[in-house]
């Protein structure tokens, strides 16, 4: 008679489990991690900084007997800073990330542009290819540009023969 021995081992390596779950641990957080965000603090960081020179400059003024009392006042103000610019801080930091996505984006697309001019400039299947693109572009505007206008001549007023003639006679006489 035959009997059959089930045993259950695992079909992973627990320190492959481990190191899995390490890597996906890292690539959230690196998937959190936000360009505005860090931008933002750097700003607002800043912003708190200036705030603290200029009270220490203040505080450099006044007497030693008062320094903690200063210190605490200090700290107050940079807390406040970071609290009132701290939207300011993040909408600036958008922009400003907004901003360089668009112009390296600008400069890609320069890029590739010139070097599908070389290419059309070394193949004579490329520029014809990019010829056959740019009449079909203009095609297109004009099919989209030919209704608008007969609905305008549609909308004006009907030219009377004598008006032109007005025009012409005005003009050349």
């Amino acid at each position: 008679m035959t009997s059959f021995v089930n045993i259950k081992y695992s079909t992973q390596h627990p320190g492959v489990v481990r190191a899995e779950s390490a890597f996906g641990a890292v690539r959230q957080l690196g998937q959190a991690f936000s360009g505005t965000r860090g931008l933002a603090t750097l700003l607002l960081s800043a912003v708190a900084a200036a705030i603290m020179v200029v009270a220490y400059q203040v505080m450099d003024s006044v007497t030693e007997g008062h320094l903690l009392v200063m210190w605490i006042a200090l700290w107050a103000v940079a807390f406040a800073a970071l609290a009132l610019f701290a939207g300011a801080a993040r909408n600036v930091a958008a922009r400003v990330k907004a901003g360089l996505d668009a112009w390296s984006r600008s400069l890609a697309e320069a890029r590739a542009d010139q070097r599908l001019w070389q290419a059309a400039r070394n193949d004579p299947r490329v520029m014809a290819d990019l010829q056959m693109a740019l009449q079909r572009a203009a095609d297109a505007q004009e099919a989209v540009a030919a209704p608008v206008a007969v609905m305008k001549a549609e909308r004006a007023e009907p030219v009377s023969g004598a008006a032109v003639l007005r025009a012409y006679h005005r003009s050349y006489i």
